[in-house]
């Protein structure tokens, strides 16, 4: 893969792997009870964070909550949530889960999430998601080479799959997720979008199942 623009260089690192130092708005709590750095989002912001080109609604297209998440693939935080969010989706038919590749923390992020956008649009929903969980299989970091590797599995061409990750448009819905993601202010992966609040870093698997029912509950993030 060695067609890259320098502004992928400018993407490596404008996002920090944690929460620390931003404010919690609203009263959310993590899975340990500490305070999770949140704020307030206007109403529209779930549904235009759907309509980002890169964006894939992975799970329960008919759900009654939306769930957004802005990930990179080598942020452990992110692989624990992805295993989290696995759970949540399993227990409860009703959440709706729309994927945002936010891959801001290093070359070997970039790479991968290049793969991941061209694979994304060579398979069902369904499909990609279970290649999603697939590239947390394993240890060590995702680059590349690990996420053409995993393509592979879905009987895809994996020349095709390289070809598209290196055309310019990837480049594209790059920029225009970072730009969508500076309008919120994001500055942490994970982050989410849900209801009416954005939360950076990850609460845990009960922490985000609150939040879920009380946007069910009342159509906010904290009734």
């Amino acid at each position: 893969m060695s067609r890259f623009l320098a502004f992928l260089f400018a993407l490596a690192f404008p996002v920090i792997a944690q929460a620390q130092g931003l404010r919690a708005e609203l009263p959310i709590l993590g899975d340990d009870g500490s305070r999770v750095a949140n704020h307030r989002i206007a109403s529209d912001r779930v549904a235009a964070a759907e309509k980002l080109p890169g964006a894939v609604v992975a799970a329960n297209p008919k759900g009654d909550v939306t769930l957004v998440e802005f990930y990179d693939l080598n942020c452990p935080y992110c692989r624990r949530a992805s295993a989290d969010i696995d759970a949540l989706l399993k227990a409860d038919n009703k959440l709706r889960l729309v994927l945002v590749p936010f891959p801001v923390l290093g070359i070997p992020s970039i790479l991968a999430g290049r793969v991941e956008i061209a694979v994304s649009k060579m398979l069902k929903p369904q499909d990609f998601y279970r290649y999603h969980r697939a590239l947390y299989a394993g240890r060590g970091v995702i680059d590349g080479q690990r996420a053409i590797n995993a393509a592979s599995e879905f009987k895809l061409d994996l020349q095709k799959v390289l070809d598209a990750a290196n055309e310019d448009g990837i480049t594209d819905i790059m920029k225009a997720h970072v730009r969508f993601a500076d309008t919120l202010n994001l500055k942490a992966t994970p982050a989410y979008l849900v209801g009416d609040v954005a939360i950076q870093g990850h609460p845990g698997q009960k922490g985000l199942k609150a939040v879920i029912d009380s946007v069910r509950k009342c159509g906010k993030a904290a009734c």
